[in-house]
């Protein structure tokens, strides 16, 4: 329906069909650079191919395995504990899931692109940004002063609907006023619930997870999906329906039918950070999604960093050994760091293949690897800024009313100059959440560049037509095939994840995955716990 509203809108007339030739064959003459951050690497470890001896053996006090959030904040927060002789072997993908580019002078993200303002409980998140300089005032009050220029800046996000932009991401214009009342119920519903605390005391749903109510009545939640907790309270609303489905294959890769309820709750219930000069709500961001954040934390720790990737990880008289590889000109080379302590802070796929005897920890891969949503982050390069619909203005964040599309972020959109410039980026996110994790990574494997560009670039062409791609310069698509892990009914209750945060010894963990899905704040807090272990 929306694609016809779509044509109905273009007309039909000769001045348009001659574009849609011209933009036919301008598409055809683009062909994009295609990365596949951690293929190389994984693929190695996975085929488990012969490496050469180590060319050398080094030594530290600690060894960050991993240079994503929870390395980079691990490395931070040892720095805070007066720790220094720390060395982090990158991994795949320097800042991995918090990666993002350039083209020239303008910034893009190749993953995360945005952080909600944290609430009271995530002390850590706020301590971190304090001493960058991110919080400026008051990091610990109710209201924390922000430094502005981060603040997301209004218009914030539209949605393409029936034909047309409206303001937000839920559906309203046209919309009977019964699947409204749903909308303003559901809201209702996560209102009382941001403030619902369980038998325990404890909040029900807050950021980090493990200080999350343990209550059984809540925990229930976990054995069933989204869909499931709305049909079981009677939401029936289709377009309810789509903006949580569109909300869960944002934050977590995977259907609404798929993510644990209590998952696909917490998305909104514990997101209620406050700012003094912002409203309720309010985000982070920046040009180049989280990469300068991650970067800044980089600065702070001081760390040394090399490139390389842990082959395998094992416990020594003395602390631990990592063996490393990297590839130079598709060509291994290895070395070894011997370390009084580790800090894994690796995906726990990866470190189910990395970790000597990892079942030792009371962790099993055949039961307790999570599944793995693939992602694609498709950045155009534009040469002018495509003409708008005389409706709601171009926003930070633009969505059509579709799968498996998430829409596209503008990376200019922070920018305060008087002019707007010439350039900008967009940023066109894909969740392959219409086909299983598994069919989807093939489908990476074997798509053709022009294969990938006609998925990435289906809702800018939806948006603006034949148009687009007369503005279209240059085009990066990043694929990420093991993204994120997905929230799934039961992940609350995962053992081998339980095991593993409650290490302590040699070998630390520190990943997003031990919280069950990928987000700053839970990479954050298991770095900032393994440093603590480990400084000791």
């Amino acid at each position: 329906m929306l694609r016809r509203s779509f044509l109905v809108w273009a007309g039909a007339s000769g001045v348009v069909a001659a574009g849609s030739v011209a933009g036919f064959h301008r598409w055809q003459e683009i062909t994009p650079a295609v990365h596949y951050p951690g293929r190389a690497e994984g693929h190695f470890l996975r085929d488990r191919r012969a490496l050469p001896p180590p060319s050398k053996v080094i030594h530290t006090d600690v060894a960050i395995l991993g240079s994503g959030v929870a390395g980079l904040t691990a490395a931070w927060k040892l720095k805070k504990l007066g720790k220094t002789d720390v060395l982090m072997i990158d991994g795949p993908q320097p800042h991995g899931n918090a990666a993002g580019g350039a083209f020239g002078d303008l910034e893009y993200p190749t993953g995360a692109h945005y952080l909600p303002l944290p609430s009271p409980e995530s002390v850590h998140v706020r301590e971190i940004l304090a001493d960058l300089g991110i919080i400026q005032k008051d990091a610990m009050a109710e209201k924390p002063y922000y430094d502005e220029r981060y603040i997301l800046h209004g218009p914030e996000e539209r949605l393409l609907f029936n034909g047309h932009w409206q303001d937000g991401f839920i559906p309203t214009d046209g919309v009977p006023q019964w699947e409204r009342d749903e909308h303003t119920r559901f809201f209702a519903e996560v209102t009382r619930l941001r403030q619902t605390h369980g038998a325990d005391g404890r909040r029900v749903f807050v950021f980090p997870t493990v200080l999350s109510s343990e209550d059984p009545q809540w925990q229930a939640l976990d054995r069933i999906t989204l869909k499931q907790w709305l049909e079981q309270n009677g939401y029936k609303s289709p377009t309810l329906h789509w903006y949580l489905n569109y909300c869960c294959r944002d934050d977590y890769g995977t259907r609404y039918d798929q993510v644990s309820a209590w998952a696909g709750l917490h998305y909104y219930c514990s997101r209620w950070g406050q700012a003094a000069n912002a409203g309720n709500g309010a985000w982070l961001t920046w040009p180049g999604g989280l990469q300068p954040l991650a970067a800044g934390i980089e600065r702070a720790s001081g760390v040394q960093r090399m490139a390389g990737t842990a082959v395998s990880l094992k416990k020594t008289a003395d602390g631990v050994e990592a063996l490393c590889f990297k590839l130079e000109d598709g060509k291994p080379a290895t070395y070894i760091v011997r370390a009084r302590k580790a800090i894994c802070a690796m995906p726990t796929y990866v470190a189910a293949r990395v970790v000597e005897n990892i079942a030792a920890y009371g962790f099993d891969p055949a039961q307790h690897v999570p599944q793995y949503a693939p992602w694609m982050v498709a950045n155009f390069l534009l040469k002018r800024f495509p003409d708008e619909r005389p409706s709601q203005p171009l926003s930070w964040d633009n969505v059509v009313y579709s799968e498996p599309g998430l829409g596209f972020v503008v990376s200019t959109h922070q920018d305060i100059r008087v002019q707007p410039p010439e350039k900008t980026v967009f940023s066109a996110y894909v969740a392959l959440s219409d086909r299983k994790p598994g069919a989807a990574r093939r489908w990476m494997e074997a798509a053709t560049p022009e294969e990938l560009l006609a998925l990435a670039s289906a809702d800018l062409k939806e948006a603006y037509g034949s148009q687009f791609a007369s503005c279209v310069e240059r085009v990066d698509i990043t694929l990420r095939g093991h993204a994120m892990a997905s929230p799934g009914p039961g992940f609350r209750s995962n053992a081998g994840m339980k095991a593993l945060r409650e290490v302590d010894g040699p070998i630390l963990f520190a990943h997003a995955d031990l919280s069950g899905f990928s987000v700053f704040e839970e990479a954050a807090w298991w770095g900032c716990r393994a440093a603590t272990l480990a400084a000791k």
